[in-house]
């Protein structure tokens, strides 16, 4: 099935691009979750008129992204956890942990956007990239300490 893509996709393009991509992803996933159009005449000259509508939001978006990440490169996380021997902690930090750290220092973001590969199970400083938006990552310093 032929699309036009309203928002960049990872894998598959830019806003506006016109791809081809299997039936059911379109049906069941891109049309639904408003990430993109059938590409028949009357939505293409649809999504022309509404083309620079997205862009200027897009680059307000990329602007605030920007905005949150310098705000973040400023922020050191620190979480306290109990700990056993060889600094192993009990438990685990995850990014929702790292979530509700940054929402008390007034850093609103989504627990999804943190790209933690695995959950931090140790003492130590780690550093956590933070995707805020296609083209913009932050790195948060995070510090996990023995709880006292």
């Amino acid at each position: 099935m032929e699309i036009i893509l309203k928002k960049a996709v990872s894998g598959l393009g830019n806003g506006g691009d016109v791809i081809k991509v299997a039936n059911g992803y379109a049906r069941n996933y891109l049309i639904p979750m408003q990430l993109a159009i059938q590409a028949t005449e009357q939505n293409r000259r649809l999504f022309e008129q509404e083309k620079h509508i997205l862009e200027n939001l897009e680059v307000k978006e990329k602007a605030r992204a920007e905005q949150i990440a310098a705000g973040i490169a400023d922020v050191t996380c620190t979480i306290q956890r109990r700990s056993g021997e060889n600094d192993r902690l009990f438990g685990s930090v995850t990014s929702m942990d790292i979530a509700e750290v940054l929402s008390a220092q007034s850093v609103e973001i989504d627990r999804r956007q943190i790209e933690l590969d695995d959950p931090i199970r140790e003492l130590g400083v780690f550093t956590v990239p933070i995707r805020l938006h296609a083209e913009v990552v932050a790195d948060l310093r995070i510090v996990v300490e023995r709880e006292e």
